[in-house]
């Protein structure tokens, strides 16, 4: 971890713990600095035009391509800028931040740029199934400026023992979500102009 970027309040480690622990997510408003959110911002917007890979369902060599379940197109990040490896160095200080609050045992922490076209969209899912994956907590940030109503691309957070919607989020500008990966359902609707986040995840180490 760098100690010169930009770090985390322990103040804010504390609510979105605090959160965690009584409803298993959170939604955070001006998450990042925002030189930092504004770096990330064009970052992707150079990159989503050239080097992004449409997105497959499953994991390593079960993943497939559907385009009736999602149709967006990712980047891995691997900390190959400098707004990059700031953003890692961040979620670095909060997995070490979340452990020692709430014992989650988070190993690392994976994470991709997402681009949603016009009209791209992904259907209800889990990011984890109980006992079959290591993903632990999920993470959605957003970088897109002036969303409006009739944009679309919402992602919609569902109770699992009731099937009622618990948050319809709004992919609005250094807006951060965090759940609990295996007790969410959840899905991103249809998108009706170009959507860009950052989606990722805190894993615990099943080797």
């Amino acid at each position: 971890m760098n100690l010169n970027h930009q770090l985390l309040s322990e103040t804010l480690i504390d609510a979105i713990a605090d959160n965690l622990s009584a409803k298993g997510y959170v939604l955070l408003e001006d998450f990042l600095v925002d030189d930092l959110a504004t770096s990330l911002q064009a970052e992707a917007l150079s990159l989503s035009t050239q080097t992004f890979k449409t997105a497959g369902i499953g994991r390593q060599n079960n993943q497939q391509i559907n385009g009736k379940i999602r149709t967006d197109s990712t980047l891995w990040l691997e900390g190959s800028s400098d707004c990059q490896q700031r953003y890692l160095d961040l979620m670095e200080q909060l997995r070490i931040g979340l452990n020692r609050r709430l014992f989650l045992g988070l190993f690392d922490f994976e994470c991709h740029y997402s681009h949603y076209k016009k009209g791209d969209f992904y259907k209800t899912h889990l990011d984890a199934f109980k006992g079959q994956s290591n993903r632990i907590l999920s993470t959605v940030f957003y970088l897109n400026h002036q969303w409006q109503a009739n944009d679309g691309g919402e992602l919609v957070l569902y109770s699992a023992e009731q099937h009622s919607e618990l948050e319809v989020v709004t992919p609005t500008f250094n807006r951060c979500i965090l759940f609990l990966s295996e007790r969410f359902p959840h899905e991103v609707q249809v998108s009706n102009r170009d959507r860009l986040s950052i989606a990722g995840w805190f894993r615990i180490n099943r080797s």
